[in-house]
């Protein structure tokens, strides 16, 4: 089988969320889709794996906020890197709620659903989780990402609780899909110095020398070996260590 094909398929990401016996969890997911129009109904796709996972069934409630392209990016590391077994991911997080109670990140959203759920269907290393929307609103018109985007703009990899991670022994040396990502259309200076490429091997962000990493205040021409020994991935949190040159 051509694993690649799998790449062709299109998909958005999400937050999802939900609250049960006083605790709120919530995850990253691109398996978020609309199945029917009367009444509206929602499914999502949840490893069994994760710690959101039996809490959704539980509380028979979730939400679903769709992100902006220009996503915060410690809120994908917070919600798709980390367990809520270890850590609140909602500290810092601002939230409302609605008809069902379920917790809805405002944060980098442009719009969300309020869900009930309505069944589950055990297929294999993931619950589809089949909801009826019983409220949703718009919070801007700004463009919704989607997993392409996040992949060229961020070189991210799905983490092995997705749906579509693909073990990449099984890629070969297939490339990664790739999309063309919005560029500045002013004159930018020649950056000096750098390295080469440094990838984190949790999450597969890409530290390039020439554009630092902003979100962190590295500036444009910091090589890698350069940066702070505090320095930790941006998406992630993993430290300096988790690290490989890939060019």
């Amino acid at each position: 089988m051509n694993y690649s094909a799998f790449h062709k398929l299109s998909y958005g990401l999400y937050l999802i969320a939900t609250e049960f016996q006083g605790e709120k969890v919530g995850y990253i997911a691109n398996t978020a889709f609309q199945i029917t129009a009367e009444p509206s109904k929602i499914a999502i796709s949840c490893n069994k794996n994760n710690y959101s996972a039996q809490k959704i069934l539980d509380s028979k409630k979730f939400s679903v906020s769709v992100l902006k392209k220009e996503v915060d990016t410690s809120l994908i590391g917070k919600f798709g890197f980390m367990s809520g077994a270890d850590m609140n991911k909602f500290q810092g997080v601002d939230t409302i709620t609605a008809k069902t109670g379920a917790p809805i990140v405002v944060n980098s959203s442009v719009a969300w659903f309020d869900c009930e759920v309505l069944d589950s269907v055990d297929v294999g290393s993931h619950y589809l989780i089949i909801a009826e929307v019983v409220d949703g609103d718009v919070f801007s018109n700004e463009e919704p990402l989607t997993y392409a985007y996040y992949h060229a703009k961020y070189k991210m990899r799905s983490p092995k609780n997705a749906p579509t991670y693909i073990d990449p022994d099984k890629l070969g040396d297939e490339p990664e899909p790739e999309i063309a990502v919005e560029e500045t259309t002013e004159e930018e200076p020649v950056k000096e110095g750098g390295d080469g490429v440094y990838s984190c091997n949790i999450c597969g962000f890409q530290y390039d020398p020439e554009e630092g990493d902003p979100s962190m205040g590295i500036a444009p021409g910091t090589p890698f070996e350069d940066l702070p020994e505090d320095y930790r991935c941006p998406i992630c949190n993993a430290d300096k260590d988790f690290f490989s040159k890939v060019s």
